[in-house]
């Protein structure tokens, strides 16, 4: 019996997947794994497969193997960049996107700059020179990631955004996953 395969890879001139995956890789995947494959300069990163989301909707849970399957392109993509993903001197940064095979209403909204934390952000200022940059960076990242995962943006609060930083911040797991494509981010 085979294993099922959840992560696809995709960078460097090639990629695990091709444009005709669609329905696997969601729209954005495929694209990204058809560039990839055409030598197009795509910075790597990988994608879940979408039936994850079809998985998770039934049974309210992912697979066993998820994690550990994650967790292994996740370390491919840190020697891939020679970044690494919560390094506070040389972090890399993720992009997590949506994606489904046709666009659907209601998908969730983009998160950048994942991997941003008030330790890696200094590691971001040293290696762009720009503390502006930076910072800007960790904010968008704290307020996206507020809207999509604490739905803050839809809660009616007094509070500032800043007041969640902490708790946003505190509770960002290693993996976020259901059909969201992980790119890195060039700092």
């Amino acid at each position: 019996m085979s294993v099922e395969r959840h992560v696809y890879f995709f960078g460097n001139g090639r990629a695990d997947g091709s444009a005709a995956m669609r329905d696997i890789l969601g729209g954005k995947g495929a694209g990204l794994a058809e560039m990839a494959n055409l030598g197009l300069p795509v910075p790597p990163g990988f994608t879940l497969s979408a039936k994850l989301c079809i998985a998770y909707l039934e049974d309210g849970t992912f697979p066993p193997a998820l994690r550990a399957e994650v967790d292994r392109h996740l370390k491919h993509l840190e020697r891939v960049t020679k970044k690494g993903f919560g390094d506070a001197k040389n972090p890399l940064l993720v992009s997590v996107r949506s994606g489904a095979a046709v666009s659907m209403p209601g998908m969730m909204e983009t998160i950048l700059n994942l991997g941003l934390n008030d330790q890696t952000v200094e590691g971001l200022i040293a290696g762009s020179k720009n503390p502006r940059f930076a910072y800007d960076s960790y904010r968008r990242f704290v307020q996206m990631y507020g809207d999509v995962v604490f739905d803050l943006a839809k809660k009616s609060s007094r509070k500032p955004r800043h007041a969640a930083r902490s708790n946003a911040i505190s509770t960002c797991p290693r993996t976020t996953c259901t059909t969201w494509c992980m790119t890195s981010r060039r700092s």
